[in-house]
């Protein structure tokens, strides 16, 4: 007779082979057996198909890494603990001290930060550059250059940059390129078919869609991937099983969810165009959008996204913001419920006036994640916000 710790630790455990799940389970172990030494050596020469550890990788954040290449038709895709976890993770596995990287200046503002005011610190020189240098990268580039990182849409301007370009011009050159597609999403933008080397996104937004998950992705040749995954490991930025199910359940509906977005986002936006009180709206399905030609050749959708201004007013902007009853106040996007921010005291915290002049953004912008509530009780609780200032 075995005692009761022994017990309780190897009791119970149930035969794997008789129960066939129809959904893959959350396999929250940091471990996998191995039946013998042979096999843990098979593993290491890349001759087993087993897991050894969940810091390495796991069976249910194999499958919804799958699932994320195979919605971005890329041959391999990597998820992380979060999308900042992505960012940092992709650069430090493909630049190193003395890479110059290339950077829009209209960025999130950690994209800004991670690359300013820490990787500068390990030998890496960013330089951040305009739109206009952007369309133009063939002037821009150095002999320094290694990667190229930019954002279509733009947050939060919405400003739209024509990707088969930068492709084209990094391909030419030898540079990587990388896109931010966290606000378009796989659903309304394709960028590896157009080009660009690696596409990542904030899992936390659209491909999980709940508010619930934080987490990042990267998708895009076997080639590129396998050194973020090698660095993913000495990082441990890998993300955790339990919200890896979450993300993987959520995917199975991003389809219908964005489709909600597209057309609630469109239907906020025109209404925010036609009202006197909102002085710019910015939303690349409006004609009235600087970049509307861009957006239609290299978007299936338009977004869920909706910025507009205040005539550059922060004190307009703040009562507006206050005033939203339906709309909730928070920093994130992409989740089923609609929320509002304002972009200086949020993604653009911190930037000084020559970075938000260089960003497009302004004191009396406010940003909409335009959720998937009946559009009507949308469109009157901005309008009653908007009265406020009457």
């Amino acid at each position: 007779m075995k005692g009761p710790s022994t017990e309780l630790i190897h009791a119970g455990e149930i035969d794997r082979n008789a129960a066939v799940p129809l959904t893959t389970p959350i396999y929250e172990t940091t471990t996998f057996v191995f039946d013998n030494a042979a096999e843990v050596v098979a593993y290491n020469e890349g001759r087993s198909s087993k897991y050894l550890y969940s810091r390495y990788t796991n069976p249910t954040v194999v499958s919804v890494e799958q699932k994320l290449a195979a919605i971005d038709h890329a041959e391999a895709a990597l998820t992380f603990s979060s999308g900042m976890g992505a960012t940092a993770t992709i650069l430090m596995a493909h630049v190193k001290a003395g890479d110059e990287v290339i950077c829009g200046a209209a960025i999130y503002g950690g994209t800004l930060h991670l690359l300013q005011d820490l990787l500068a610190n390990f030998g890496v020189t960013p330089r951040f550059i305009s739109l206009d240098e952007m369309a133009n990268l063939e002037r821009v580039f150095s002999d320094r250059t290694k990667l190229v990182w930019f954002e279509s849409p733009i947050n939060p301007t919405l400003r739209c940059i024509d990707i088969r370009r930068v492709a084209q011009a990094c391909r030419a050159r030898g540079v990587l390129s990388v896109i931010d597609n966290t606000f378009a999403s796989s659903m309304n933008q394709q960028p590896l078919a157009m080009g660009i080397d690696l596409a990542m996104q904030s899992a936390t937004k659209y491909l999980n869609g709940h508010s619930d998950v934080t987490g990042g992705m990267v998708a895009g040749p076997k080639a590129l991937v396998a050194p973020i995954e090698k660095a993913r490991r000495l990082l441990g930025t890998v993300m955790d099983p339990h919200p890896a199910y979450a993300l993987g359940r959520g995917l199975q509906t991003m389809p219908l969810r964005v489709e909600r977005h597209n057309a609630n986002a469109m239907a906020v936006a025109k209404f925010l165009e036609g009202d006197r009180r909102v002085s710019q709206v910015y939303y690349p399905g409006l004609a009235s959008h600087p970049d509307h030609e861009i957006a239609k050749r290299q978007m299936l959708g338009f977004g869920g996204m909706v910025c507009f201004d205040l005539d550059g007013r922060y004190d307009r902007a703040e009562r507006v913001y206050n005033a939203l009853q339906i709309v909730k106040r928070a920093t994130s996007l992409g989740g089923i419920e609609s929320l509002v921010s304002l972009p200086v005291i949020t993604s653009q915290w911190g930037h000084t006036d020559e970075q938000l002049k260089a960003a497009g953004v302004t004191k009396g912008m406010l940003r909409l994640s335009v959720g998937l509530e009946d559009v009507a009780d949308l469109i009157a609780d901005l309008d009653q916000a908007l009265g406020t200032e009457n």
